[in-house]
């Protein structure tokens, strides 16, 4: 099987991680460093319950890409077996074209050890993309 063309993932949609100190590391992306915290109408509808209840803050980096921070407070060393290491909150996404999502997860499945979740909607009003979002195995 052959891979993915070059430019059918079009660039990295969010980047996801597991944090247990959700005031740590509010403080540490968004004071230290900077970064943007997401507020209001500019949090997506899916995850406004998740930030409202303080388990998720969400930071747009200088690329323009998105941070999720998921809260873990009983958050403990990775399990030393791959496959029990992967949540939601643990990956890396990319925009595809819908039309090529069906295709992308295929040769994936096929030539690695990547587990893919379903197409999200894209988090940008009128965007015509979906994201791929993979735990690394």
């Amino acid at each position: 099987m052959d891979g993915l063309s070059p430019g059918v993932l079009s660039k990295v949609h969010h980047y996801a991680l597991n944090v247990q100190d959700m005031a740590a590391s509010r403080r540490f992306y968004g004071e230290l460093l900077g970064l943007h915290e997401l507020q209001g109408s500019e949090i997506p509808a899916t995850l406004k319950d998740l930030v409202a209840a303080g388990k998720l803050a969400n930071f747009r980096l200088p690329d323009g890409v998105i941070l999720d921070l998921f809260g873990e407070p009983e958050l403990g060393p990775p399990d030393q077996n791959p496959r029990q290491q992967f949540t939601r909150a643990n990956h890396l996404a990319f925009d595809i074209a819908p039309e090529l999502f069906d295709r992308a997860v295929e040769v994936l499945h096929q030539t690695t050890s990547i587990s893919t979740m379903a197409p999200s909607p894209d988090r940008r009003a009128g965007a015509s993309t979906s994201t791929i979002p993979m735990g690394f195995c």
